[in-house]
């Protein structure tokens, strides 16, 4: 029975041993301070002293002056007094010149145009360019704008005034001009219908 009452001792013994070094350590750690960070001193930078200036001495005679060039005397005339007119009650006396024959003002024709192409490949051209068109307005009408962002809706936009300059453009003939802004249509217009 003595030994057990021992053993039981010697656990507890030792609990208080680690208890008490627990303590002890925690209270030496909150004795320990963090070193102080300190910037070290940096003996001042010696500046170097200026290099020395080598300046030339300027030439002491200034440049002569340049005489002025002598104009011309201009002179100046008056205007010549004119004669008195003739007093209002006077009449003067009618002239007779031959009158020229007044011709009638010729007709006045439209200036003629540059075809750049046939008479015949013109028809040709413009029926083309009016199938681009419509194609392009087809596509155009297949797109609802209101869901578009501004980007889309910007794209949009162009395509439409492409297809307005190309109908203007075959009102007046320009059928160059008219095909390459139905092609830029037709294009853009693809482009949204495949959205």
């Amino acid at each position: 029975m003595i030994e057990r009452g021992m053993s039981s001792r010697v656990p507890l013994q030792r609990r208080w041993q680690a208890a008490a070094l627990m303590a002890a350590l925690f209270l030496v750690s909150g004795c320990r301070r963090p070193p102080v960070r300190t910037i070290p001193v940096m003996p001042p930078l010696e500046v170097p002293p200026p290099p020395p200036r080598s300046v030339e001495p300027a030439d002491t005679q200034a440049p002569q002056p340049v005489p002025l060039v002598d104009a011309p005397v201009r002179t100046v005339e008056r205007p010549r007094a004119q004669p008195p007119a003739p007093p209002r009650d006077a009449r003067p006396e009618p002239r007779t010149e031959p009158q020229a024959e007044v011709k009638p003002p010729e007709e006045v024709r439209p200036g003629t145009t540059l075809q750049t192409t046939s008479t015949g490949g013109e028809a040709e051209l413009e029926r083309r360019v009016r199938t681009t068109l419509q194609t392009a307005t087809a596509d155009l009408n297949r797109v609802d704008y209101r869901k578009l962002n501004t980007d889309v809706q910007l794209q949009y936009d162009t395509a439409k005034s492409f297809v307005r300059q190309a109908e203007e453009a075959l009102k007046t003939k320009n059928l160059v001009f008219a095909q390459t802004m139905a092609e830029k249509a037709a294009t853009i217009a693809s482009q949204l219908a495949g959205r």
